[in-house]
């Protein structure tokens, strides 16, 4: 990148600044599980998470202010606002699954939130609920109660992105319904500009950071098939991996499985061809 200096990594992607007020965002192939990224990439996934998130950060922006600036025409680079990032997840979930469900078996709340007995496994929540997490730079995100949220960043500020992170996610489950997506669960992260104001950052609804049931399966009472990372997820579980560095490789099956989902739920989402976006990313915007 001749015209933007590389400042950090992340798991996956690379991030570079132009200057004090605009990065630049490189989503690449490289995909995670139980935070650890795997050694092997699966083709088109950045530019699928780069696309979704255009994509919402364009619908979303009268419930929330956020980074995006310019799309590339590489399709898997973004534009952005600089900003003062917030120190947690912002997880909100709409039905019980994964840590939640765990959660929920051991204590039958999620979070601080204490939920009706009898509850099953993939069974929707009577409410969308928040469940802040931990932001770990190392090791597992883990999730925290919103006292402990409250703690890293305010009981004010926190009450506000519990706000903006709920209207978000009922926005997007309300549309992916009415395209035979569940959105179970997703993760936001926020931070403040230079006025102090919430910013969405980022990405934002995408299979890396949801998990995306088709509707016309659900069947509540287990795992649900899934159009995210669990099929490599499920893959993993599989195997003999104790869940730390490093991760093992996939197999051309889970490598072509994966895509196709991740490509299937950006043009179920979208409503586009993913080809066409991949002529002209702007086309989500």
């Amino acid at each position: 990148m001749p015209d933007a200096v590389h400042v950090g990594s992340g798991k996956v992607r690379e991030l570079y600044a132009f200057d004090d007020e605009r990065l630049l965002l490189v989503a690449s192939d490289r995909i995670s599980v139980f935070d650890v990224v795997l050694p092997t990439a699966i083709p088109d996934k950045g530019r699928v998470l780069t696309g979704l998130s255009g994509f919402w950060f364009a619908r979303t922006r009268g419930i929330c202010r956020n980074h995006l600036l310019a799309l590339r025409p590489d399709g898997r680079s973004t534009e952005c606002q600089r900003l003062e990032m917030l120190p947690i997840e912002c997880v909100v979930r709409g039905y019980l699954a994964g840590s939640g469900w765990k959660d929920y078996r051991a204590t039958g709340e999620i979070s601080g939130h204490r939920l009706p007995a009898g509850l099953r496994e993939a069974d929707r929540l009577p409410e969308p609920v928040f469940t802040p997490a931990t932001k770990a730079t190392t090791g597992h995100d883990e999730n925290i109660t919103r006292a402990q949220a409250a703690e890293r960043v305010g009981a004010a500020r926190l009450a506000e992105v519990e706000r903006l992170a709920i209207a978000l996610y009922r926005f997007a489950a309300d549309h992916a319904r009415q395209r035979g997506i569940i959105i179970a669960d997703t993760k936001f992260e926020f931070g403040l500009d230079q006025q102090g104001r919430v910013v969405l950052a980022d990405e934002a609804v995408t299979p890396d950071s949801s998990r995306f049931w088709p509707a016309d399966g659900y069947a509540p009472g287990g795992p649900q098939p899934s159009f995210d990372k669990q099929f490599v997820r499920d893959f993993t579980e599989r195997t003999a991996w104790p869940k730390t560095y490093p991760g093992p490789e996939l197999p051309p099956d889970v490598v072509t499985g994966t895509r196709a989902r991740y490509i299937e739920a950006f043009e179920r989402l979208t409503g586009l061809k993913f080809t066409d976006y991949l002529a002209n990313p702007t086309i989500v915007l």
